[in-house]
């Protein structure tokens, strides 16, 4: 395999890095890359901008970035994840590969296959395993699909960290999923409880009893890292738990947990939305945040 010009669908934090940090590898001859948010005003001008900086095409429409590209990247939300592939199937050149980095449940991904695979294109899903930005390219990621083999090796050579789990598309994505469930469950977790506890007055006894049970977590701090991750992206993590959701029910459960935990998350967003959080610091604090939500309760 073969891969010489790269295009992203998407110009977020996840399209800025893989752009950016993938158009030196060997053999790689062009990377491009198309956003709504190229064409969108004052904030046309900033991405654009950022783009020429990292030496990143940016293209005017996706059928731009398709026809022009051999290696299709789509990193959007999860609810844009199959009207992208349907979109990108339009216009992609036959025998283009498509990594799919989004969020998705498999049933998702597999409709997303059918679109691209019919275009004549080469459907491969990721779980992306954790958080991009302390790991940049080389966030570990687990493949699925007929090429998801070859494309690791490709992937492996570039530096990255991609493993081929399955050939049956779904597996990767269910193996992500369900993990989302357990790591985001714990961050509406924290904010509920911390917040709750903040309001009683009661958190110099909650927190030290938590590590009593679990000692190997810094509870304080991993508390804070949980509320700004919620506060920063909570509508990307609300739509990644509907997606779980939407896991849960492919399997023939109902998804309780899941769902409530899409609401707190999509709650937080909306707080911050609000301007509860304006001016708190990234790294501030857990009781700062929790500080603001007590007291936009009251108001």
């Amino acid at each position: 395999m073969q891969l010489q010009r790269i295009g992203l669908v998407g110009y977020g934090e996840v399209g800025k890095v893989f752009s950016s940090g993938l158009k030196d590898k060997p053999g790689v001859t062009a990377a491009g890359a198309w956003d709504l948010k190229f064409a969108q005003g004052e904030q046309a001008a900033a991405e654009r901008a950022h783009a020429a900086q990292a030496q990143v095409q940016a293209h005017a429409s996706m059928q731009s970035l398709c026809e022009s590209s051999d290696f299709v990247i789509s990193a959007v939300t999860a609810s844009n994840t199959l009207a992208v592939a349907r979109e990108a199937a339009r216009f992609l050149r036959p025998g283009t590969v498509f990594l799919d980095l989004n969020s998705a449940s498999p049933g998702t991904k597999q409709q997303a296959a059918a679109a691209v695979d019919a275009a004549g294109g080469h459907y491969v899903e990721a779980g992306v395993m954790t958080s991009v930005p302390p790991y940049g390219i080389r966030v570990p990621m687990l493949l699925g699909g007929a090429r998801a083999g070859e494309l690791a090796q490709l992937l492996t050579g570039w530096g990255l960290d991609a493993k081929a789990v399955s050939e049956e598309l779904g597996v990767a994505s269910a193996i992500k999923m369900c993990r989302s469930i357990m790591i985001k469950g714990l961050e509406a977790l924290v904010i509920e409880s911390y917040t709750t506890a903040r309001e009683y007055g009661v958190e110099d006894h909650v927190l030290p009893t938590l590590a009593e049970t679990f000692p190997s977590i810094d509870w304080p701090q991993q508390g804070a890292y949980f509320f700004s991750r919620v506060v920063q992206h909570g509508k990307r993590r609300a739509e990644e738990m509907r997606e779980s959701a939407n896991t849960v029910r492919e399997a023939g459960f109902e998804p309780l947990m899941t769902a409530s935990i899409a609401d707190k998350q999509q709650w937080v967003t909306d707080q911050a939305a609000a301007g509860v959080f304006q001016g708190v610091a990234k790294d501030a604090r857990w009781q700062d945040y929790a500080d603001r939500l007590i007291a936009a309760r009251k108001a």
